[in-house]
């Protein structure tokens, strides 16, 4: 970075500060901490002129200096502060988010007889939906679209039990179900067709004139177990200038053919992307995770980068591609992202804490025993992020001459003369006895 001296003699004859640049005024010295570069910088031009100095002045050579100001007349002594450019902070005002709601959740069938996949409970009290919502509110987005269609009934009114009222403050924001629903016409007489379907039946509400503010979308799956400060992939994004940022994990090879991968270059920009690969495509999606900062031994486990199905889309870009540019594609993953990343500033967000997908039976059993274990992989209790959830106005769990071994134990239980060893109890009342 450049830096410049200005060197004057006391009572040097220095312009007094205009909006236009210096007009002719007191004796003082004028001065600031000066960073940056000032290399025909229009300002400069126009203080060298004020001072009727050689050309010369405007060849500053690089170093650190001060300066100071000094007047006779105190009440005449003005201090100019030089621009100064900083990052771009994200704001969260400007952000929404929208949830999917799932599909039919045939994999996690027979839990989802009755419930939308979102609607499945997971670590004793909660629903799979808290996660991404109470994310939502520890992030700082109070603007929340959750977009329903299978089985909503048990999930609408969790929503409505759990995040409208109970303590929890949106101020200006709010929570909204959008669910599927039938237009005129023979394309509204469909229902979604898919992730990208979904959010396409419902652009329309980002032109709302209470929406016209948001400058980026956040596409959350609702079917997920993790901690995530939104607001830091957001930022990321808004840093990168990208039209869509993906989050990323590194998994290994028994799990990566069930995600999207990735390949990234030297500056986190995503150059190819390949939705749930099998045989040699797989194999070709392998690389190096060491240079996400896994050590090398974890990179050998874990050597391929799977999308979390977690978006971020500028606004703009994320309707041009819906409506215009790709109007009959259904499915984010397998369809706009592939054909975005050949167009589009598609980036890499690096997530590198716990992360789990419970799409199936086999997800969400281990997932829940998981969080049994001591220590957990995953804790719920986080008094800075607290995750959310219905009251249920259940009494104390009472334990009568019982041996309980890494265990979760919820509310509303009664167990007497029994062992429980490794195991999830609760979501509803529940008695358990010998």
């Amino acid at each position: 970075m450049d830096s410049c001296c200005v060197a004057l003699r006391a009572n040097t004859h220095v312009a007094k500060a205009s909006k236009g640049g210096f007009n002719n005024g007191d004796k003082e010295f004028w001065g600031e901490r000066i960073r940056g570069s000032f290399n025909n910088s229009v300002w400069v031009n126009q203080f060298a002129k004020s001072l009727k100095v050689d050309k010369s002045v405007n060849k500053f050579k690089p170093s650190v200096a001060f300066a100071i100001l000094t007047s006779n007349n105190g009440r005449e002594t003005v201090t100019l502060q030089p621009p100064r450019f900083g990052r771009r902070k994200a704001d969260p005002k400007n952000v929404a988010s929208i949830i999917l709601g799932g599909g039919a959740g045939t994999q996690l069938f027979p839990l989802t007889r009755r419930a939308a996949t979102p609607a499945v409970p997971v670590g004793g009290c909660y629903r799979l939906i808290d996660i991404p919502m109470s994310n939502c509110i520890n992030s700082g987005i109070n603007k929340i679209f959750v977009l329903t269609q299978f089985n909503s009934a048990s999930l609408n009114r969790h929503l409505a039990h759990t995040y409208f009222g109970n303590g929890i403050n949106f101020g200006d924001g709010f929570v909204e179900v959008l669910a599927a629903t039938q237009t005129p016409g023979e394309a509204g007489m469909k229902w979604f067709q898919g992730t990208a379907d979904a959010v396409r039946q419902f652009t329309w509400v980002f032109e709302d004139a209470k929406n016209r503010s948001i400058e980026n979308i956040l596409i959350l799956s609702g079917d997920h177990l993790y901690r995530m400060d939104y607001m830091d992939f957001v930022q990321h994004h808004v840093d990168s200038n990208a039209d869509i940022t993906i989050s990323c994990v590194a998994v290994g090879e028994s799990r990566a053919s069930d995600y999207g991968l990735v390949k990234i270059d030297s500056k986190g920009q995503i150059f190819q992307f390949t939705e749930k690969p099998k045989g040699s495509e797989l194999r070709e999606m392998q690389v190096d995770t060491t240079h996400l900062g896994l050590s090398p031994q974890d990179a050998l486990k874990s050597s391929y980068i799977a999308s979390m199905g977690v978006y971020v889309f500028k606004t703009d870009t994320l309707l041009k591609l819906l409506r215009w540019r790709y109007p009959t594609s259904n499915d984010f993953g397998s369809e706009i992202i592939p054909a975005a990343v050949k167009e589009h500033n598609v980036q890499a967000y690096i997530f590198k804490d716990y992360w789990e997908d419970i799409g199936t039976i086999k997800s969400f059993y281990e997932a829940n025993l998981a969080l049994a274990e001591e220590p957990p992989k995953f804790e719920f209790y986080d008094p800075k992020t607290p995750f959310y959830t219905s009251p249920g106005f259940l009494p104390p769990t009472k334990i009568d001459k019982c041996r309980i071994v890494d265990a979760i134990i919820s509310h509303g239980c009664f167990l007497r003369e029994c062992t429980v060893q490794h195991s999830v109890v609760g979501a509803l009342p529940f008695r358990l006895w010998r």
